[in-house]
């Protein structure tokens, strides 16, 4: 498959081909929403079973290396994301290593009783955080970044049953769990789909 192949959808209009980097299908669901003039495509789609380490210091390395990768793999355009939550008490901890400063092995629910155990002494606006989404498209070479963030702070105690990751602990401005929220809600303040929306102009204007 040739990098930047096109396809022609129902009404005529030519739409450039882009493969996501990832299968899950609710953040496929998500950026095609967004970005309606192309078609985008999940890793299985097409037949990729890369595992890029994330290894990188910085949202920004990580989203690069992964699309830069299966881009290169692929032979097509790609959009790759890295997502992390950014306590500022702590500097932005635990940021980039979000998913893996427990280790591998470590559950969700693992790491956000860690957090809280961490965090168990802070009050109001000590607890105050911030969930960074970062996304990058490459094609040929090139790369366009975008970034997307939604402030909060931690919860107390987890709440909510329709999230995954820290959403039990992410608490938004109107004082409900990021879990707490329908997947209407969320998708209307995500962090990542701010990040989208920002790529979606950088890519009109391209």
């Amino acid at each position: 498959m040739n990098q930047g192949e096109w396809v022609t959808n129902r009404i005529g209009e030519k739409m450039k081909k882009i493969v996501v980097a990832t299968n899950n299908q609710g953040k496929l669901k998500e950026i095609k929403e967004i970005l309606k003039k192309y078609e985008m495509l999940s890793l299985k789609e097409v037949n990729c079973e890369i595992e890029v380490e994330e290894d990188q210091e910085t949202f920004e390395g990580n989203s690069k290396k992964k699309a830069q990768e299966i881009a290169s793999r692929t032979n097509m355009p790609c959009i790759a994301d890295d997502t992390g939550l950014c306590i500022e008490a702590f500097d932005g901890w635990p940021g980039v290593y979000t998913n893996r400063f427990l280790g591998e092995e470590a559950t969700p629910k693992q790491r956000n009783e860690a957090i809280l155990e961490k965090m168990k002494n802070l009050k109001g606006e000590e607890r105050k955080a911030k969930v960074v989404s970062v996304v990058t498209y490459c094609e040929n070479g090139q790369f366009i970044v975008a970034r997307g963030e939604l402030e909060g702070k931690i919860a107390e105690t987890p709440r909510g049953e329709n999230g995954y990751g820290f959403d039990p602990i992410f608490e938004i401005e109107n004082g409900k769990t990021y879990a707490e929220l329908s997947g209407e809600e969320k998708n209307a303040i995500s962090h990542r789909r701010k990040a989208i929306e920002n790529l979606e102009k950088q890519l009109t204007n391209k």
